[in-house]
């Protein structure tokens, strides 16, 4: 039997309404903290109030299951903007136990990139890459695995500078923004022109993900394709 589900959270963000509504509503905007996707269609929301309030609710499923996501805006004194967000749904008996948890997380980084983004690049044209490894980085001792492969020989700590050079790719020189290494290891780095965030799954059965997002002006980032080749050449004889 399916069940319903409730997440909420809330963050405050060095931009003013009206950029935070750029970020979670326009094509241009969520490529530079969550992906590349289609934006949502004024047409298509239940909610539309520029700058203020965007509910969007996805179709159901065959099995009844459907996503709801909700955007609340307000500004603050100083400049800053609180944004509060709601996911919720149902869930069909497909979904694991560990699901809310999981996406707690996950909305806790994109959240957490989010405030990065609007603080650090808002206005600058962003770029999404991302790739996945073989299947043998579905495992745990994936990990250590991928922070030798950046030449990371310690768990670095938060705010920590770090060289990262992925062979192949050119070297990283940045901030680490956020560090997990233990159940559902996750490191964030920020450099000057570009997010990066390196996520083991092994949690959900999934294999080790790269997201990078870029900002022009600067140089041409590394391709889809070569962050593949890079992950696929850590494993070879699983790759």
């Amino acid at each position: 039997m399916g069940r319903k589900f409730e997440l909420r959270k809330e963050v405050e963000l060095a931009a003013t309404p009206q950029q935070v509504w750029d970020a979670i509503s326009t094509g241009p905007g969520l490529e530079g903290w969550f992906m590349s996707q289609p934006a949502p269609e004024e047409g298509a929301c239940e909610i539309w109030q520029p700058g203020e309030h965007l509910s969007i609710t996805t179709p159901a499923g065959p099995d009844g299951s459907f996503h709801a996501f909700e955007y609340l805006i307000e500004a603050r004194d100083g400049g800053s903007t609180v944004l509060r967000f709601v996911h919720s749904g149902f869930l069909s008996d497909d979904w694991g136990a560990e699901f809310e948890g999981l996406t707690a997380r996950g909305w806790d980084m994109y959240l957490h990139t989010l405030a990065l983004y609007l603080r650090h690049f808002a206005g600058r044209p962003a770029v999404y890459i991302t790739a996945e490894g073989p299947e043998a980085t579905a495992k745990p001792e994936a990990w250590p695995v991928l922070l030798r492969g950046l030449g990371l020989d310690h768990n670095p700590a938060l705010g920590e500078r770090v060289h990262l050079t992925p062979e192949g790719l050119p070297a990283i020189d940045g901030e680490v923004d956020w560090f997990e290494g233990e159940d559902s290891p996750f490191l964030a780095v920020r450099t000057e022109d570009a997010l990066y965030r390196f996520h083991g799954r092994a949690p959900l059965g999934m294999t080790i993900a790269v997201g990078h997002h870029f900002y022009y002006p600067a140089e041409q980032p590394a391709t889809n394709e070569a962050w593949r080749v890079w992950l696929h050449g850590l494993y070879p004889e699983q790759g």
